[in-house]
This record gives C-alpha cells, structure tokens and sequence, in this order.
C-alpha cells in the first residue's frame, strides 16, 4: 500500500509539476525574437504545418506541444489561411488565437484623387502582396461593374486595407462601392437647380474639378465657374479634358493644334457641355465642390503657377491675367484661343 501511495503521489507530483510547465509555457513568448517572422498559412494547411514551419525557421524548438496544445484546446479544428505575423511578445496561446480568427498582416495601398482609372491600376498592381489580375482599365469585369457607364472616375481614391493574396479587383471592388455611397450622398444633398440630369454627371464635373485644383479652399469656387458656364452654355475651355483625351499621344506639351481639334470628343474648347465621362478619380471634397458650388459671377480662372488661381468676370481681366501668369510660363498660350475658363 506505501509504494502504491508512493506510485500515486509520484504520478500527482509529475501531472501536477507538467501542467504548471505547460501552462507556463502556453502564455510565455514562443522564443525571443529580434525581429517580427512572419507566416503563410495557405488554403488547407493544418495546424502541424503552421508548427513545422516555425521549428524550420528557428522560433520553435519542436513541434510536440504546440501541436498538443492546439489539439487538446480544439485551436486546430479551424485554421484561416494567410499571413501572419509574430513578434517578441507572441505566445502560442495568442499564435493559437490568431489563427482562429484570422487575425492576418493588414496592407495599406493609397489611390491619389486625381489620378486616372489606368494609374490607379498600376499603383494597386505594385503594391505588395497584392495579385494582379486585371488586364487594363477597360478590363470587362471593371466594365461589368460600372455598366451602363464606363469605368473611368467610378473609383473612390482613399486609403484601402488588404491582404496578401487579395486581388487589384477586389480592391477596385470597395473603392466601387465606396464611391457609388459618397456620389449617392453627393447628389442627394447637392444645390437646387444645378445644370445635372444625373448622378454621373456631377461625377463628370467633379472629376474636371479635382483636375484643376491644387488648393482645397479653390474646389467649390472653381466649381461655380464650371456651374456658371454650364448654365450660359459656354465651353467648359478646360485644359485637364483635352489632355485625357489625347491619352498616351500626350508628351506634356499642349499645343494651339490639341485645342483646335474637334475629332477629340473630350476637347471642351470646341465642344460644348461636359466631356463624354470623367476625366480622373474624384475625390469626396470634389464632390461635394461639384454638388455645392460657390455663388459668385466669375466665368475665368487662370493658374498663378504657384497652385493658386486668378479668378476674373470679364474676358478682357482673364486675357490680361494669362499674359501675366501663363505667356511668360509657356509659349504654346501666345496662340491658345483667347476665350478659355482654365488652365
């Protein structure tokens, strides 16, 4: 009976003193790391995978009690595919949460307002981790998910979140939905009596708008330049139109030849009302310039080249603000027609 008790006692002491360990070990740092490792877990892998890796790589010393662990606790059953990453402070209790969840490394790719559909394209398809699989911004599924209009402008520019593997279509997809919200809420709350038949016309204008201005404070006052000439049935005379237009035929240098083309259909020096789409990524504030334009009389604004502008109400005060600001910037302007709204 004292060497059952003995057996007995020694096997408590044993259990007793392994479970302390196990428990100890379970919420300590899996090892101390100098710099964050980071872990792909693809579609399929198990958890022994996960637990391979990190002794492959040095952070674990085996794969025996974590792989227990995550049995005994059910963190095994369930394992989200992606990238992960530990740091000096990471337990396997914490790697075992994280995996549950989906706790993955988040990526952050930034679309500039202005930028057109095409540029937006190339920057989401060098971000890192990020798949590519979009042909071009004429891409049918972006023509699919913009139809009846095209895609150019539909495309809210902010700061996106993903994850490594996500797709530049899945993205374009959030920044679709993101801007259909703010245009909707736009032309919900937009002025009365503003020259729109609908929604994706103020998308046009506001596209124009993010062109044009360089300084936050000017949007809603170029706007009520662009407003007033759409209401007197002038030419919008801007040069941001004429140049997405010309696309990879332009070499930055705009010509008195570019301004007299009529085969361009986006030259608002010879055709009359908005272009036949947006020119760029517009952003809420343009928007909202577009849907909120500032009262005022002036029908001309001419770049200081400093980012500023030079408003005018009169055509003779324009033509004297482009000699002052633009002839001496660009000889092109000694025979750009005398009449325009913006530079």
């Amino acid at each position: 009976m004292r060497l059952v008790a003995l057996i007995l006692l020694s096997i408590t002491v044993l259990t007793t003193s392994a479970a302390l360990y196990v428990r100890a070990w379970y919420s300590k740092p899996l090892r101390t790391l100098n710099h964050p490792v980071r872990v792909v877990v693809d579609v399929g892998d198990g958890f022994s995978r996960v637990s391979q890796d990190l002794v492959e790589r040095g952070v674990l010393p085996n794969t025996f009690l974590l792989n227990l662990t995550a049995r005994l606790s059910g963190a095994d059953a369930q394992v989200f595919a992606g990238e992960y990453e530990l740091n000096s402070k990471t337990s396997p209790a914490s790697l075992m949460l994280m995996l549950q969840t989906g706790d993955t490394v988040r990526y952050l790719v930034t679309l500039p307002e202005g930028v057109r559909l095409a540029q937006a394209i190339r920057l989401l398809q060098q971000a890192d981790g990020l798949k590519a699989v979009l042909e071009n911004d004429a891409d049918p599924r972006l023509m699919e998910m913009t139809a009846p209009h095209p895609p150019e402008g539909w495309f809210l520019p902010e700061t996106y979140q993903y994850e490594r593997g996500d797709t530049d279509l899945k993205v374009l997809e959030h920044a679709h939905e993101m801007m259909a919200s703010a245009l909707d809420d736009a032309w919900a709350l937009r002025d009365d009596e503003l020259p729109f038949a609908e929604p994706y016309e103020l998308l046009t204008l506001a596209s124009i708008v993010e062109k044009e201005t360089a300084l936050a404070s000017e949007r809603a006052r170029i706007g009520g330049v662009f407003v007033r000439r759409l209401r007197k049935q002038m030419r919008l005379q801007t040069d941001p139109t004429v140049i997405y237009g010309l696309g990879s035929d332009f070499d930055g240098d705009l010509t008195r030849t570019h301004l007299r083309d009529e085969s361009n259909p986006f030259n608002t020096y010879r055709h009359f009302g908005l272009p036949p789409t947006p020119i760029a990524l517009p952003g809420v504030e343009a928007l909202r310039a577009a849907a909120h334009p500032e009262t005022g009389s002036a029908l001309y604004f001419v770049a200081r080249g400093d980012g500023s502008h030079e408003f005018n109400e009169t055509l003779q005060g324009h033509n004297d603000a482009v000699k002052k600001y633009q002839l001496r910037r660009r000889s092109d302007y000694r025979s750009t027609p005398k009449e325009n709204s913006g530079s």
